[in-house]
């Protein structure tokens, strides 16, 4: 049973906070989740803010929540967790003093959480006022959200300023991807199923492809956007942790050393891509105006407004991980905006059979497939050929056996990320947050294709509304490989 605990969420009346954080702790309380005794503090920049925060707060839960999960009565009862308090989170005024008041107003051996829902280049500054102001207790956690830092440097100086005031069992670095059940489903599924396990490796799987679609565009991240990418937005953390996980081997036990140490040895086993091998392996994308949903919508550059910028807004990678279990298999990382779906999921791909036993005749025999949908609905598909039933000859077709995660359970439980990982933190679990070796790692890989970037042109334009660029599909073509489009298949 999870113990009362504070979460002051730093940036508490931002689009993270008032979006994501706040519904994941209210769909917390629904589900009893929340001790009595637990506080939520989300800090404002002045006193205007903090009074109206309540009013806020509700209107954010009735626009961000699911069809059926607001109520009042639930609502009246979570707004009392809700302690909205004002501090400056770059300079140590009397605001800080008040929030240690609050918190001294409960035993100190309470676990506090500190949230960093802030730009990355101030978190160092926080965590030092934090310990200035004597507020990190023996049992204080600090949760930092991605990406943290624009290249290895600067990570590595953000993540050694934070390590000045918290220990590293201290620090949680999230990435929301990793709380999706669905991803955790992956290693039950891995793990815990012959059927499977015994066919994870380069002898039967042909190719594995990691796609995270999205349909929006800059939205009100363009000044973010702009300087980051892609790259470092989506590639450096979302889909190497996905790779991490689908290509690791089983860890010792489930505890966060074992998996951490698994998932290193991922990163550590992908192949460096350098100089040529970028030109080659990699292609990058900026969207142009085009139709989407029925809709004209802009291009990336209308959408900034600031001049011309060779900053991609898709990528796609072919990568390999040189070890026994995957020598030789392809591994395709692809993500981008104003894609034609918004979707996440994992596509294993399996060799066809060595010997056909069937003539043409019976059509033709496609490949097994294991789709792992994360989003935007959850479920589990697997593609096997099959005689069909409607007649009497004999023809083969692929039938898809469909797990809808979303329909198998009625119990009221909402699948939400943020929900799992602020409770994991809260209860000292980290075993779905990222070690600061691995962000090391990650960035070790990133760093030479941004450098190879910067002395290249621009990327390769594709319209709003389509799966990308021309040259992604060629880069699966030169494999004889092609990539599945949720909806469309192979």
């Amino acid at each position: 049973m999870l113990n009362p605990f504070d979460i002051i969420i730093f940036g508490g009346g931002g689009d993270l906070a008032l979006r994501k954080l706040l519904p994941a702790m209210y769909r917390a309380y629904q589900e009893g989740n929340l001790p009595q005794g637990t506080r939520i503090l989300p800090t404002v920049r002045g006193t205007e803010q903090r009074d109206a925060y309540i009013d806020t707060a509700h209107s954010a839960l009735k626009e961000h929540l699911s069809k059926g999960e607001y109520n009042n009565k639930d609502w009246q009862a979570f707004a009392k967790y809700l302690v909205p308090v004002v501090v400056n989170v770059t300079e140590a005024d009397a605001h800080w003093d008040e929030l240690k008041a609050i918190l001294g107003e409960h035993d100190e051996d309470k676990s506090r959480v500190f949230y960093l829902s802030l730009p990355p280049a101030v978190y160092g500054t926080c965590c030092e006022i934090l310990s200035t102001k004597e507020l990190i207790t023996d049992t204080s956690r600090v949760v930092v959200e991605k990406p943290i830092g624009y290249c290895g440097k600067s990570a590595e100086q953000i993540n050694a300023k934070i390590a000045q005031y918290f220990s590293e069992e201290q620090i949680f670095r999230i990435d929301h991807y990793l709380g999706k059940e669905t991803v955790q489903n992956l290693m039950a599924l891995r793990f815990s199923n012959s059927v499977f396990e015994n066919l994870w490796d380069a002898k039967t799987i042909d190719n594995i492809q990691i796609s995270i679609s999205e349909t929006v565009g800059l939205e009100s991240r363009a000044g973010f956007y702009d300087k980051a990418g892609a790259l470092r937005d989506m590639i450096q953390n979302h889909l190497l942790q996905l790779l991490c996980l689908v290509a690791m081997e089983s860890p010792h036990k489930l505890n966060a050393n074992s998996i951490r140490t698994e998932k290193l040895k991922v990163l550590e086993a992908l192949r460096p891509l350098v100089d040529e091998q970028v030109d080659d392996n990699i292609v990058r994308g900026q969207y142009v105006p085009g139709e989407l949903d029925g809709k004209i919508v802009p291009g990336y550059l209308e959408e900034l407004a600031d001049g011309p910028s060779n900053t991609e807004t898709f990528v796609a990678i072919r990568a390999h991980i040189d070890n026994w279990r995957w020598a030789g298999v392809p591994f395709y990382l692809r993500t981008g905006k104003r894609m034609k779906k918004r979707c996440a999921e994992i596509v294993v791909e399996y060799k066809p059979v060595s010997h056909n036993v069937y003539d043409d005749s019976v059509g033709p025999i496609q490949p097994n497939r294991l789709v792992i949908r994360l989003q935007p609905e959850e479920s589990i598909q697997l593609t096997l050929m099959s005689k069909r039933l409607d007649n009497l000859e004999m023809q083969l077709e692929p039938v898809t056996l469909n797990i809808e995660l979303s329909e198998s359970y009625e119990s009221g439980f909402h699948s939400d990320a943020y929900k799992r990982l602020m409770l994991d933190a809260a209860a000292n679990n980290p075993a779905l947050f990222i070690h600061r070796d691995e962000v090391r790692q990650a960035w070790q890989w990133i760093d030479p294709i941004i450098e190879r970037w910067q002395e290249q042109g621009a990327p390769a334009l594709y319209r709003a509304g389509t799966w990308g660029p021309v040259d992604a599909d060629e880069l699966l073509a030169e494999t004889q490989h092609r990539w599945f489009n949720t909806g469309e298949g192979a």
